[in-house]
């Protein structure tokens, strides 16, 4: 008895010891968990990334655009509530562009942060190179869940997606309803609409990467032809119905390249119409309803304070404007982008930026938003400073457009432009006759080609080099030239044409 006694007194001790032991790991436990809970509430945490982008919609294709722009706006009937909600709690950058108007080279230059003609992707039937720095390949490195989701189009690319620890995408163009997806290179098939079931994977890899600092982009497929019907869910089927557009008020000043109107006067282009427009922004608010929804996701989730949110599009597009349709050549419409930012600890609410941003700058804002160096191959700039209320001196005042002759991509030539601040100049290689020079001040609709003043002048006072000019000497003609003219030299150019021409 007085074994088992002394056997019950040390278990009696066993036991009490193992409740202390059990309460000092749990307090140690709470500790560690809140001094690990801390930083996810601290104004210096690492920020979560998400980047929500469109298949072609134009800069104007949100309510709040159409309120802005008064009598001038085509669809002042149009109605976009989450984007609308996203430019009142964030920042409305008003002059966001594209360096190349097509989808795959927009889609390669928002991950890389590089021109075109240097990142690998130049026309819609390349794959993107698996090697590529993108801002996905150096936030993973640095600690951050990387994902891609929805439309990724660079070719037919099949696989998971260079530099996303997790990818739900689809090959090409997909297609609107019960499109196979992709799960990490599997195929998988959905029921529904794409661009819904985009958004509920994106949020369903939210909910399982919310302890974490995670990056994901979003692609929509809409508002990509084809439209309208079947391609719609049956809820926005009959949008917008009895609604007009209005037309295109320079419909009638022709792409120079298209050469002088047919007998019988210009035809407008079909998609010019209004039935096309009815469908293209009915496409555009499916694309808000899931845009809410992942806004939405945010604040459920507790994730909206640290999160940054970019909306945008992977190009501009024309419906009718210059007797155009689609994008690719380098007017306004085609170049222009929404672009939508919000970040509730470092940028203001209902600010709009006037300076000019570009997809190549996506990447760099990023890694500066995560702390993460730039490299320095990277030719885009973050705009961290100017979404968050400051303005840099030496903040850029022209850009470099491009485009590159597709087989199979149309009949538009190649072109190479400089949009500076207030102007631009557009040059067709091969074609010196189709020279464009643009006051964009004075013409925003790009009618008046300040060129065809000089042209005119030319042939008035009958000019032509003398016989008699002096050539240069051959240590003149040895001297190494520029492919094109740097920065400064195009917009002093640019400059001096205005001044002359005000």
């Amino acid at each position: 008895m007085r074994r088992i006694a002394l056997d019950n007194d040390q278990n009696k001790k066993n036991m009490n010891a193992t409740a202390r032991t059990l309460r000092r790991r749990a307090v140690a436990w709470l500790l560690a968990a809140l001094a690990c809970a801390t930083p996810l509430h601290a104004a210096d945490r690492k920020p979560n990334l998400l980047f929500i982008y469109t298949d072609d919609q134009r800069w104007d294709a949100m309510g709040v655009v159409q309120r802005e722009q008064g009598e001038r706006a085509r669809f002042p009937w149009f109605k976009s509530p989450s984007m609308d909600r996203l430019a009142a709690e964030g920042v409305r950058f008003r002059n966001a562009f594209v360096t190349l108007s097509l989808c795959s080279p927009s889609r390669a230059a928002f991950l890389t942060g590089r021109y075109n003609h240097l990142n690998g992707v130049i026309n819609n039937h390349t794959s993107f190179p698996e090697n590529s720095v993108t801002h996905a390949t150096l936030l993973r490195a640095a600690g951050y869940r990387t994902a891609y989701i929805g439309k990724w189009h660079m070719g037919n690319q099949r696989g998971q997606r260079p530099g996303f620890d997790y990818s739900a995408s689809f090959i090409a163009h997909g297609r609107y309803q019960d499109c196979p997806i992709e799960i990490n290179g599997v195929s998988t098939p959905t029921k529904g609409w794409i661009d819904d079931v985009s958004t509920d994977y994106a949020i369903e890899w939210m909910k399982q990467n919310r302890d974490r600092p995670f990056s994901m982009v979003v692609g929509f497929k809409s508002p990509h032809s084809p439209r309208g019907g079947t391609n719609l869910p049956e809820r926005l089927r009959n949008l917008y119905a009895g609604e007009t557009s209005r037309p295109a008020p320079y419909s009638d000043a022709r792409a120079i390249f298209h050469g002088p109107p047919p007998e019988g006067g210009n035809q407008p282009h079909p998609l010019a119409a209004n039935s096309v427009h009815l469908d293209y922004l009915r496409h555009v608010t499916g694309a808000d309803e899931n845009l809410g929804k992942l806004l939405d996701a945010l604040n459920e989730l507790g994730l909206s304070d640290d999160t940054v949110v970019v909306y945008s599009s992977d190009n501009g597009y024309y419906l009718g404007e210059h007797g155009l349709g689609d994008k690719r050549s380098i007017y306004e419409e085609s170049l222009r982008i929404p672009m939508l930012v919000r970040y509730p600890r470092l940028f203001g609410k209902g600010k709009v930026v006037d300076e000019m941003v570009l997809n190549i700058d996506l990447a760099p804002t990023f890694l500066d938003l995560a702390g993460v160096p730039l490299p320095r191959e990277m030719q885009g700039v973050s705009w961290k400073a100017l979404a968050a209320g400051q303005k840099p001196a030496n903040w850029r005042q022209s850009f470099l457009a491009e485009y590159f002759y597709e087989n199979g991509g149309g009949t538009l030539p190649p072109s190479l432009g400089v949009r500076a601040v207030n102007a631009k100049l557009v040059k067709y290689p091969g074609h010196a006759e189709w020279t464009e020079v643009f006051n964009l001040a004075a013409d925003p609709a790009e009618t008046a080609k300040l060129n065809a003043e000089f042209d005119a002048l030319v042939k008035a006072v009958n000019y032509a080099v003398p016989a008699n000019a002096d050539k240069p000497r051959p240590s003149a003609a040895k001297a190494k030239k520029r492919a094109f003219p740097s920065r400064r030299n195009q917009q002093n150019t640019l400059q001096r044409l205005l001044r002359l021409h005000s």
